[in-house]
């Protein structure tokens, strides 16, 4: 064999170990989803590196991906596409042009992202942001919340709820033609996070008026101390979210500090004084049989006081909905969770299904085998998955019956 021949042969092998990835056989298209996944990796280790020469942060490199996915606000013959400012946030607003006799129903979307990366004007989301408008003629607002690291909670969580009770006003839900009885706040992995504990908040304050009537969370990242659940010890290295990199979010969530990142990973990072907030995440209560397999509870090892005293958002319920006490929970709107198997967030989903059912919520949970965290980002070419195609319709249906 020629050297050329040598070097093309180890050349191939070397990209066929990067690539590849364990993938479930029950997930369809499972080489495509291996090479988007390799190309996922290819940035995050580009992020390592260009972070441990002390070049950019590791988010802005991620961030990358958010900017080569830019669309334009542009309009088509069915929405009016227009980005614009509710109470000083930026939000991209989606408009049907379908004549209506009556008041239109309205979608308020938070997209996913780690609270790091991600924007309403990714393809993606303009495109889910477009079918809802459109399939619901509905009014959809599209909130561009401020990210970490520049900003930490709860500036996340305000951006979204100064948004939502804007458009909640009665003027407001007016001038673009809501029926104030069908409004819904939704979002997916971060932006389910802060649909959720916005739903929470909504309940508690006087000056809102108008109710939300439903409310969707898709793989919402729900909670913040227990960060070795059986899903994520079960998909600790599946595509498209690894532990480590939930980790790191939820850490640069609140801070740019490693030690808190370092202490999350090793799963110690909760104060002792703040034991009793483990009886809403106690996954051995929560979580259907089927969900818990051989996996055994093990009682929390409990970490340093200074973490929770420095950044107590981890400890809030504005930023982990399910540390929220259940008199808390009373009088949330019918809710839809849509969890996914193979996805380190899937018990945080289901331990809140079990949570908002205990107190008497109405509860839709959609949960899907063969489906990887952040399907919903995977409706585009070249990267459109037919999974995600079925996640979208699946929302979108569910809105349309219950909305």
């Amino acid at each position: 064999m020629g050297t050329k021949s040598l070097c093309l042969l180890l050349a191939s092998v070397l990209v066929a170990y990067y690539v590849y990835i364990p993938v479930p056989e029950t997930i369809e298209e499972r080489w495509k989803l291996m090479l988007i996944d390799a190309g996922f990796r290819s940035v995050a280790h580009v992020a390592e590196f260009a972070e441990w020469l002390g070049l950019v942060h590791y988010m802005e490199v991620l961030m990358m991906i958010t900017s080569i996915e830019y669309i334009a606000p542009i309009s088509d013959e069915n929405v009016t596409v227009t980005d614009t400012k509710f109470n000083n946030v930026p939000v991209r607003l989606y408009v049907p042009r379908k004549q209506s006799s009556g008041l239109k129903r309205a979608v308020i979307y938070i997209h996913g992202g780690g609270w790091c990366v991600g924007s309403s004007a990714m393809e993606p989301y303009d495109l889910l942001s477009r079918w809802t408008a459109n399939e619901l003629n509905a009014v959809v607002i599209s909130v561009e919340y401020r990210l970490a690291p520049m900003h930490h909670f709860p500036v996340q969580f305000e951006d979204v709820y100064a948004v939502v009770k804007f458009f909640l006003q009665t003027s407001v839900l007016a001038r673009y033609g809501v029926d104030p009885d069908r409004v819904c706040v939704s979002g997916d992995s971060a932006g389910g996070n802060l649909a959720a504990a916005v739903a929470q908040q909504l309940l508690d304050d006087p000056e809102v008026k108008a109710k939300l009537k439903i409310q969707a969370l898709l793989y919402p990242a729900l909670q913040t101390l227990d960060l070795d659940l059986p899903s994520y010890k079960e998909n600790e290295n599946k595509p498209i979210l690894p532990k480590s990199l939930m980790v790191r979010f939820w850490s640069e969530y609140f801070t740019t500090d490693v030690s808190l990142k370092e202490a999350m990973a090793s799963n110690r990072h909760v104060p002792a004084e703040s034991s009793h907030l483990f009886r809403f995440v106690n996954w051995s209560n929560l979580l259907p049989e089927k969900f818990k397999k051989d996996h055994v509870y093990a009682s929390p090892i409990y970490g340093s006081s200074k973490l929770g005293k420095k950044y107590p958002g981890f400890l809030d319920p504005r930023a982990a909905p399910l540390l929220a006490d259940d008199t808390k929970l009373f009088g949330l709107p019918v809710t839809y969770v849509l969890t996914c198997q193979h996805d380190v967030l899937r018990d945080d989903g289901i331990m809140y299904v079990s949570r908002l059912r205990k107190v008497g919520i109405e509860v839709i949970h959609d949960h899907i085998e063969d489906a990887i965290h952040g399907a919903l980002m995977f409706i585009t070419s070249p990267t459109d998955l037919a999974l995600g195609h079925r996640v979208a319709n699946k929302y979108i249906e569910w809105l349309n019956m219950n909305l």
